[in-house]
């Protein structure tokens, strides 16, 4: 068998190869031989159809398992004299077969060239302040607060500051067409009512309309908006005022299983601890990341950063469904999405094969008991049984890359061991 191998760049590479024609030929009769055994033609008995006749009568699928049957072997053979690791299958193309002749063809694919990522000791990065103020607590409570709000009717005088008004809006833009919507509730000061709309409303009573025109101004944070005259008519169907609660300890009764407001407050200072200590890790092994990809000074592969993005919008698709939207409606220029998120793509894969390469070199393993660990808790997580979850892996083939994404994360928690990480 003869090789050429082509060196196209740090990553990309070609072998073409070119077997013998008696190879070639011996395995056009092995085949040929198989169909002879099976093959029904008028005027033959089974199986004692010609060679000659068979190669003629069935050369396309012949040729066709023969191409399958000598080309794996051949790339496989030749990817193992040369010391590569493609990262996919190759891609098979200019395939030349014919009796008689040797059999050509190139297969072109990509790999990871060897690289240095570094001493692990020269990583820093500062964790940020995890102390949780008494303002963060107070902070907090009173959000709890808002969030047990009730809204009572109001009886006997007119719209005022911070009420919240039940409408009846017809609402009518450029276009000419009315948008009708009914019992509308709006709270006077939110941020997201439009400029200058609760100002119309002020002084109305129950019962009283009126029609007002709005321009929306050129900053106007929704762009679609902005510079537009969009004209309201509303009927006022019913003024509320909002109601807080006490901050006292029935508050915190309320709320569950808490005997006085010192216990609520001690249960919110402990969540945002957690929060600010889980932000705190994530923002430095974010950090790391980043300097262990910048360590990757070759092109990356096209096809890791591609399927890479593939997963981020996948992701975001499956997301939106979670959420009731279909990702075909929901307006989004997945174009533009996808451009989007090709830098971030490039640095995770750059990140990924560091710590690939940090787990070969400090021999990181993963063992079967940290795979049906990790497949525990996702079962737990995700209301399934382990044997459930572990046979859709199995048939998706993600146990691999479940024991992939495990032999990482060593990796980092020994990146993170070894750097210098300072408190903010």
């Amino acid at each position: 068998m003869k090789t050429e191998f082509t060196d196209v760049s740090e990553t990309q590479k070609t072998l073409t190869i070119e077997i013998p024609s008696e190879v070639v030929d011996a395995e056009i009769a092995r085949v040929a031989k198989g169909y002879s055994k099976q093959a029904k033609l008028p005027g033959f008995r089974p199986g004692k159809v010609p060679a000659t006749i068979v190669k003629q009568r069935f050369k396309d699928q012949i040729l066709h398992d023969v191409m399958h049957g000598l080309i794996p072997r051949a790339v496989d053979e030749a990817l193992q004299e040369r010391g590569l690791e493609p990262i996919d299958t190759p891609n098979i193309k200019d395939v030349a077969l014919e009796e008689g002749q040797p059999l050509k063809f190139t297969a072109a694919f990509e790999t990871v060239p060897p690289f240095e990522p570094g001493d692990l000791d020269t990583l820093t990065a500062t964790r940020p302040s995890t102390a949780v103020s008494d303002a963060s607590v107070d902070e907090m409570l009173a959000r709890l607060r808002e969030r047990a709000a009730r809204y009572e009717p109001v009886e006997g005088r007119p719209v005022g500051d911070s009420d919240t008004v039940v409408l009846d809006i017809e609402r009518t833009d450029t276009t000419g067409q009315p948008d009708r919507h009914e019992n509308v509730s709006i709270e006077l000061g939110a941020a997201t009512n439009p400029p200058g709309f609760d100002a119309n409303l002020l002084g109305l009573g129950v019962g009283e309309r009126k029609t007002f025109t709005i321009h929306f101004p050129e900053d106007y944070p929704v762009k679609e908006m902005a510079t537009t005259d969009v004209t309201y008519a509303v009927t006022v169907k019913e003024v509320r005022r909002k109601v807080l609660p006490a901050l006292d300890d029935e508050f915190a009764k309320d709320l569950g299983a808490f005997d006085s407001l010192a216990a609520l407050g001690d249960r919110v200072r402990s969540d945002l601890q957690a929060e600010a200590d889980e932000h705190a890790r994530r923002h430095v092994r974010a950090s790391l990341l980043k300097q262990l990809a910048d360590r990757v000074s070759f092109e990356l592969p096209v096809s890791l950063v591609d399927r890479e993005i593939d997963r981020r919008l996948e992701e975001f698709a499956r997301q939106l469904i979670q959420q009731n939207v279909d990702p075909r409606q929901a307006g989004i220029d997945w174009a533009q999405f996808r451009e989007a998120q090709r830098e971030p793509a490039r640095t995770a894969v750059a990140g990924a094969l560091v710590l690939d390469e940090i787990a070969r070199r400090e021999q990181i393993t993963v063992s079967a008991e940290d795979v049906d660990k990790e497949i525990e808790q996702f079962a737990v997580r995700a209301g399934r049984t382990p044997a459930a979850l572990r046979a859709q892996l199995e048939k998706e083939g993600g146990v691999a890359r479940l024991a992939a994404g495990l032999r990482r994360e060593k990796a980092v928690d020994l990146a993170l061991s070894r750097a210098r990480i300072t408190d903010e």
